[in-house]
């Protein structure tokens, strides 16, 4: 081999090539290893970052482990996203369900890294912030929480995955995979973390609304309003499923084909909330606080459950139980903001309108002729709107903000509402506070289900719909007994070896 090569080099030819080879290479390790030390020194390595010699900011352990440990909560309630919606889904769209529940997972996670969480929380004006893109030049810490930055971008990314993934309730059953990526990488980068930073950033304008600034301890209006109001411009965008009659016309929602796997996602929706509004403490010293949070969070749920259930019997004359996990949703939805400011009877009070509005709220998309298959504007946004502005109602007037030691109650922090003696200044920001979001991400959502719709396609083919979304768009079914085609499901007969004994034609509600 080496006679060969020394033999080959006489050839000036073949020396320009061997040159050009060994130079390239050489070029390219040299590009590596400057790859290797440029991007973890941009991006914050602390061998070889500028500020790698500055001391550390002091991290509270308890603080940190409290809202690392209910980040995980935050981040479990997909997994009762996903039920829930597959539950009220029909069996053909289910794989589509669980699918776009995951992909909008991973997909917010990156985008969130990359320049959510900039926009969000980094310090800016009071429309859109501009720092920490990439997490680049971070701080150790989150401001005076004591909770580390990435203790905080993993709660707070889990909070922008729940927004996305309230947008895809409302839009079952005929949207398509690519129109769901397109709509997404909208939701979870720009629309969520850029009106979520005027709530929620350093320097948000609704913060500086006089006399009394906006309060949203938790979400009703950041995340399930914002996530309500994007998942109602899509319903509209995309029209009804084929064959959903409405009510008007003499039909009826389509029923879900797992009402067990809806309820149990509801309920883990429930356990994850626990993590959602104690949570935003970002404390665990405040404990009083976190047990006000918690107990509150429970009694609107419960609440909202049994007022849901028998707002709905004298109309229908049947204890309905999607209407009743949708109840204890709305009730949870709606404690979310006011949670930290309110008594547990006020918690009460708030939970048990929560059912009759949505309620009313389903009623009012079903005149409307809206398809909204999970029920998720009458959960998110009907119910993400009166939990806003029961906080101006209902505040007691005990508690200020919260701190990583507990609540400030100094005399200019405490929060009070109109029934408690504060008048109308909290009732009046929470308004204003509630109208800008949903105008503006309304605004903004039509702009992209709308490009959506003209780019890359929002809803999925009436051929690609009538076969089954499942089929159609994702190469089979989540049940693989049933075996799906455009014409029907061929059925194993029981007790016959799985021998095909009948063919069930399905209606468009199956």
């Amino acid at each position: 081999m080496i006679k060969r090569f020394i033999e080959g080099m006489k050839a000036a030819e073949r020396r320009r090539v061997f040159y050009a080879l060994l130079g390239g290479k050489a070029l390219g390790l040299a590009l590596l290893f400057l790859i290797i030390a440029g991007i973890p020194a941009y991006f914050g390595h602390r061998a070889l970052a500028d500020d790698a010699a500055a001391p550390p900011a002091y991290v509270n352990p308890m603080n940190n482990m409290w809202v690392l440990i209910t980040a995980f909560l935050v981040f479990f309630m997909q997994a009762g996203f996903m039920f829930l919606e597959a539950g009220f889904a029909r069996t053909r769209e289910t794989v589509n369900v669980l699918l776009e529940g995951i992909v909008d997972t991973c997909l917010c996670g990156l985008l969130f890294w990359a320049f959510g969480f900039a926009f969000m929380f980094g310090a800016g004006n009071g429309f859109i912030g501009h720092q920490f893109f990439f997490l680049h030049g971070a701080p150790e810490t989150y401001g005076t929480t004591g909770v580390s930055l990435l203790t905080f971008f993993l709660f707070q990314y889990a909070f922008a995955d729940t927004c996305s993934t309230v947008t895809s309730g409302a839009m079952i059953g005929r949207t398509s995979f690519a129109g769901d990526l397109m709509y997404s990488v909208g939701v979870s980068g720009f629309i969520y973390p850029i009106i979520g930073h005027w709530a929620w950033g350093p320097d948000g304008w609704l913060n500086t609304i006089h006399p009394s600034a906006f309060h949203d301890f938790a979400g009703s209006t950041v995340v399930h309003t914002i996530g309500g109001v994007i998942s109602l411009c899509g319903a509209i965008v995309l029209g009804p499923r084929i064959g959903r009659k409405f009510k008007r016309d003499g039909g009826g929602a389509m029923p879900g084909h797992d009402l067990t796997i809806a309820s149990v996602g509801g309920v883990i929706l429930w356990f994850g909330w626990y993590g959602f509004n104690p949570g935003s403490t970002l404390s665990a010293m405040d404990a009083a606080g976190i047990g006000r949070v918690a107990a509150n969070t429970t009694l609107a749920a419960c609440a909202g459950g049994l007022s849901a259930m028998f707002w709905t019997y004298p109309k229908t004359k049947v204890w309905d139980l999607g209407m009743t996990v949708n109840g204890f949703l709305s009730g949870l939805v709606a404690i979310t903001c006011p949670c930290y400011w309110v008594s547990p009877f006020g918690a009460i009070i708030i939970g048990a309108v929560a059912g009759p509005v949505c309620a009313l709220w389903v009623d009012l998309m079903e005149y409307l002729r809206v398809d909204d298959p999970a029920g998720a504007c009458a959960v998110h946004l009907a119910n993400g709107i009166w939990g806003t502005l029961s906080l101006g109602l209902f505040a007691t007037g005990q508690y200020g903000a919260p701190t990583p030691t507990g609540a400030d109650n100094s005399a200019g922090a405490v929060v009070t509402g109109l029934f408690y003696g504060g008048g109308a200044n909290q009732l009046i920001a929470q308004l204003i506070g509630s109208a800008s979001v949903v105008a503006a991400t309304f605004a903004v959502s039509m702009v992209l289900m709308l490009a959506t719709k003209y780019t890359v396609g929002l809803r999925v083919s009436a051929e690609g719909e009538l076969e089954g979304i499942d089929l159609h768009e994702h190469g089979g079914g989540a049940y693989p007994e049933l075996v799906g085609s455009s014409h029907g499901f061929v059925l194993p007969e029981e007790g016959h070896g799985g021998a095909p004994a009948r063919v069930v034609v399905p209606s468009p509600a199956t």
